[in-house]
This record gives C-alpha cells, sequence and structure tokens, in this order.
C-alpha cells in the first residue's frame, strides 16, 4: 500500500527554519517524483517544489525561490523540505504528494495520484 507520511512541521519565529520530512513507504522514490504543496487557511492548495525522479530536477514556486530547498534521500525513501528565512505568509498546511510512476508532473494538482496527511507550520511571533 502506498503510503506518503510528512513530519517536521510546527511553530517557528519569522526568520526562523524548518525541515520537513516525507517518508515512502509500499513504492520506491527512485521511480517517482515528489512534490510538496501546502494549503493556508481558506486558500487553495497550491505547489511549493517539486523534485523528478527522471533527471533530479527540481521546481520552485516563487514565493520560495532562493529560501526552499527540496532534497531526496532514495536510499531513506524519504524527501526533505528544508525552509528558511520563514514568513507569516508560509504559514499553512504542507503536503508531500507523488504522481504516477515515472511522471514529472510533481508540481501540478490534477496529476497527483497519492498525497500524505500533512504536517501544519505556522510562522509567528
Amino acid at each position: 500500500q502506498v503510503q506518503l507520511v510528512e513530519s517536521g512541521g510546527g511553530l517557528v519565529q519569522p526568520g526562523g527554519s524548518l525541515r520537513l520530512s516525507c517518508a515512502a513507504s509500499g513504492f520506491s522514490l527512485d521511480y517517482y517524483s515528489i512534490g510538496w504543496f501546502r494549503q493556508a487557511p481558506g486558500k487553495e492548495r497550491e505547489g511549493v517544489s517539486c523534485a523528478r525522479s527522471r533527471d533530479g530536477s527540481t521546481y520552485y514556486a516563487e514565493p520560495v525561490k532562493g529560501r526552499f530547498t527540496i532534497s531526496r534521500d532514495n536510499a531513506k525513501n524519504t524527501v526533505y523540505l528544508q525552509m528558511n528565512s520563514l514568513r507569516p505568509e508560509d504559514t499553512a498546511v504542507y503536503y508531500c504528494a507523488a504522481p504516477r510512476r515515472g511522471s514529472d508532473y510533481c508540481n501540478h494538482l490534477e496529476a497527483i495520484d497519492y498525497w500524505g496527511k500533512g504536517t501544519p507550520v505556522t510562522v509567528s511571533s
């Protein structure tokens, strides 16, 4: 059974850092691209970052470029999202997600087949 489990969320002050983890089970990340999405209260879910399995390329949404870094440890079957210089507008529930095996569309909501349950991030003083 395919499962994605996020961890690492919490409360952090503006300017602080958090590292989110996404542990996969039931499939090997060697063959799957993984995306991070977030949903703030009252807003639609949006793509944040994506790490493609085919060529190792990455994608970042404009609001997080230069502050967030996605990485993957295929040996641990885990993907990470390092978030630095956090801002109050980064407050949201963060989800990791995967499209079907071999797909590169890990930053497209409509292409996602598997979702984690999310981990909340609150940036506040």
